[in-house]
C-alpha cells in the first residue's frame, strides 16, 4: 500500500524540523531520472516489464510509476502541465525505438525525422514547422534548435517574447485537478509545476514548444540583451509577472492548499565556475519580480516556493532567500564554492535544500557503490541538521548510470533514515 507518511515527512522538512529525510524522485522536471535508468530499476526490482513512458521528451525523463515509487520509498509526487517541452500532450502513447536501442513510449504527437547522424523532433508534432529539437544518434536527449529570426534591435516588441506566456486555460486547470485527485490517496507531499513563472529561463528562450518563435530566441543574444537592452527585458518580465500572478491565483482557486510546493523558477544563474551575472544585476533585474511572485504566494496560500538554479551560486543563495524563495535546487556541490557544510551554515536556516544528495557528474555514474554510499551518508548528515532537507540527486539521474550505483543511493538514504 502507498505510504501515508510522505506528506508528514515533507511538511517537517519544509518547516525546518528534525525528522526522517523525505525522498523526491520524479516530482519535477529537474528531479527525475533518464528513461534508461527507470527501465533498469524496474528490471532490478522485478516489476512488470514493458516500455517506459517518457513524460519529458526533451530530457528523455522516464515516468516513475506507482509500483516503482513504492519500491524506492518516494515521498513526493508532482503535478505537471499536460503539455511537454515540445508543445504536445503526453497522450495516445506509441512505441519509439531510441538510438540506444531501448523501446519506449512517447506521446502520439512525437514526430521525428532522421537525417545523417541526427534525429530531429517537431514542435507540437507539426511537420510543416521547422524542427525545434535535435538528438545525435550517439546521444541520449534532445537539444533545442535555435531558430532565431532577424532582430530589429531598434524596434523590439515585448509581445514577441511573451507568446508562450498566456493565461492558463481551463483544460490545463482541469488536468491539474485530475492529477491531484489521483495523488491524494498516496499520502505523498505534492509539488506543482505551473509553468510561465521562470523569468528568462534559458531552457525556454529557444521556445522548442513554438512552431515559429519570434523575438530574442538565441541564448547568447538573450544574455547580451540583459545588459544591452535591460529596459526591454524589464518590460518582458513585468508583463510576465502580471500573467503569472493571474495564473497562480487560478491554480490556487482550483487546487487550494492541498498542495505543498509550487515550482516557480528554473532559471539558471550559475556555471561550473561562476555566475551568468553579478548579484547587483540580479537585484536590479530579477529580484523585484521574484519578490512579488513569492509575496503573492505567501500572502494567499500555504505553499512553499521552489527555486532551481544549477552552478556556482553560493553568493546568490542569500538573494534567493531575500526574494522570498523557500527552497533551492539542485544544490550543485561539485561547482565552485558550493561546499555542503558552508552552504548549510550560511543559509540552512532560511532555505530548504532540495537535492545535492549525490554528484551526478562524477560519483554516481563513475564511482563504486561504496563511493555512492559514503557520499550520500555524508550529504545527509550535513544537510539534514535541524531539518530543511529533501533528498534528491544533483539534477536528473543521467542516462546509463550503473544500476548498482543508483540502488546504492537509495539504500544509503534508507540506511541513514533508519
Amino acid at each position: 500500500m502507498p505510504s501515508s507518511t510522505g506528506h508528514a515527512k515533507l511538511a517537517a522538512a519544509l518547516a525546518h524540523r528534525d525528522g526522517t529525510i523525505p525522498l523526491d524522485m520524479g516530482a519535477t522536471a529537474v528531479t527525475g531520472m533518464h528513461v534508461s535508468c527507470v527501465a533498469a530499476l524496474r528490471k532490478h526490482f522485478g516489476l512488470e516489464p514493458g516500455p517506459v513512458k517518457v513524460h519529458d521528451p526533451c530530457q528523455m525523463l522516464g515516468t516513475i510509476e506507482e509500483d516503482l515509487k513504492q519500491a524506492l520509498g518516494v515521498d513526493v509526487a508532482g503535478v505537471f502541465s499536460p503539455k511537454n517541452k515540445f508543445g504536445f500532450e503526453n497522450t495516445d502513447w506509441k512505441e519509439w525505438k531510441t538510438p540506444w536501442n531501448q523501446v519506449i513510449l512517447v506521446g502520439g504527437d512525437f514526430q521525428t525525422d532522421e537525417k545523417e547522424d541526427c534525429i530531429f523532433i517537431y514542435p507540437c508534432g507539426d511537420r510543416s514547422a521547422p524542427p525545434s529539437g535535435v538528438m545525435s544518434k550517439n546521444g541520449f536527449f534532445f537539444d533545442a534548435i535555435i531558430r532565431q529570426q532577424p532582430i530589429d534591435w531598434n524596434n523590439l516588441n515585448i509581445e514577441d517574447n511573451l507568446e508562450e506566456f498566456g493565461f492558463i486555460s481551463d483544460c490545463v486547470l482541469d488536468s491539474m485537478k485530475e492529477q491531484l485527485s489521483r495523488l491524494r490517496g498516496t499520502g505523498r507531499g505534492i509539488v506543482v509545476s505551473v509553468g510561465g513563472t521562470a523569468l528568462g529561463d534559458i531552457a525556454n528562450v529557444p521556445a522548442p514548444f513554438l512552431k515559429h518563435p519570434k523575438g530574442i530566441r538565441d541564448i547568447g543574444e538573450w544574455y547580451m540583451a540583459t545588459a544591452a537592452h535591460r529596459e526591454f527585458v524589464h518590460a518582458v518580465f513585468s508583463r510576465q509577472l502580471e500573467i503569472s500572478l493571474s495564473n497562480l491565483s487560478k491554480v490556487y482557486q482550483t487546487l487550494g492548499d492541498e498542495i505543498d510546493v509550487i515550482n516557480l523558477c528554473g532559471t539558471d544563474f550559475g556555471t561550473q565556475q561562476s555566475t551568468f551575472c553579478s548579484p547587483k544585476t540580479f537585484r536590479e533585474l530579477w529580484f523585484p519580480y521574484y519578490k512579488q511572485m513569492n509575496d503573492w504566494v505567501h500572502t494567499h496560500t500555504n505553499w512553499k516556493t521552489f527555486k532551481h538554479s544549477c552552478g556556482a551560486v553560493a553568493n546568490f543563495l542569500p538573494l534567493f532567500a531575500d526574494s522570498g524563495f523557500d527552497i533551492v535546487n539542485p544544490v550543485q556541490c561539485s561547482a565552485k564554492g558550493m561546499d555542503p557544510q558552508t552552504l548549510k551554515n550560511a543559509v540552512g536556516d532560511r532555505l530548504v535544500f532540495w537535492g545535492g544528495g549525490i554528484d551526478t557528474q562524477h560519483t554516481l555514474p563513475f564511482g563504486t557503490p561504496e563511493d555512492v554510499r559514503k557520499q550520500v551518508l555524508e550529504r545527509c548528515t550535513i544537510f539534514s541538521r535541524n531539518g530543511g532537507y529533501v533528498f534528491n540527486a544533483i539534477h536528473n539521474v543521467q542516462a546509463m548510470t550503473p544500476t548498482a550505483n543508483i540502488v546504492a543511493m537509495f539504500d544509503a538514504l534508507r540506511e541513514f533514515n533508519d
